[in-house]
């Protein structure tokens, strides 16, 4: 029997930092490495986006009850070490990438009942599976007793570039990486409040690191966390 199949699922690693310090990439990649799920709780802010949007174009007109109304459509199907995000019966990963969500996302995230409505079901999928979790309050508010905590940050001019470049796949100039610089400064202020980090958490600085010496970092920490007497998980990882 395999070490899946003896023990319960839970064991939760929380990633959390600021918009486009590669969090949902790397987190991604760990799942993948640890043969976990990923759940980038981001990606549920902008389906509910998404689906009011779907509804009510005017996004004047959108309130807290009616992005409620419209997140119901959405859906999480589990794949291999990931997630799905469907709206209705669609796969919505395209859609929930798209300008217009961008725009309006972060009002969305400050809505106290959405953000209630996405910690749930964050915290239902994570007891059925082992999970590697990324958001802006993973650490603090969802999972306080996480078995691991990542705090990731990177220069303000470095993270424009990346989210750029995985924007257009071609390498900006300085003057794109100045205004979307400014933006980004911009929406930190907004998302201060939800991007706390937890007073256990591991801080990485991802500026002049490549993924894969995050994710080499991070997988390191995971074994040792395992490797610790702490109960149903005190046995370690055996194989890659």
């Amino acid at each position: 029997m395999s070490d899946d199949a003896r023990r319960p699922h839970g064991f939760v690693i929380a990633i959390d930092g600021p918009a486009a310090a590669g969090k949902s990439s790397t987190a991604l990649r760990v799942a993948e490495h640890l043969g976990f799920r990923h759940i980038d709780s981001g990606a549920l802010y902008r389906a509910a986006t998404a689906a009011q949007a779907r509804v009510e174009a005017d996004a004047s007109r959108w309130t807290e009850a009616s992005v409620l109304a419209a997140a119901e459509s959405v859906a999480l199907i589990p794949r291999d070490t990931a997630f799905t995000l469907c709206i209705g019966r669609e796969d919505a990963q395209a859609d929930i990438r798209s300008a217009n969500v961008t725009r309006h996302v972060s009002r969305v995230a400050q809505m106290p009942r959405v953000r209630a409505w996405v910690n749930e079901r964050v915290r239902a999928l994570a007891g059925e599976y082992d999970v590697v979790v990324d958001g802006r309050d993973m650490g603090t508010a969802v999972f306080p007793g996480a078995a691991v905590k990542i705090f990731l940050v990177a220069d303000t001019w470095e993270r424009a570039r990346r989210r750029l470049v995985e924007r257009t796949s071609s390498a900006p100039t300085d003057a794109e990486i100045a205004e979307e610089t400014a933006r980004l400064a911009q929406r930190d202020a907004r998302d201060a409040t939800q991007t706390l980090q937890a007073r256990d958490a591991i801080v990485i600085d991802t500026t002049h690191l490549t993924q894969a010496e995050q994710v080499h970092r991070i997988v390191a920490l995971v074994d040792a966390a395992m490797a610790r007497p702490r109960g149903r998980f005190a046995e370690p990882r055996t194989g890659e």
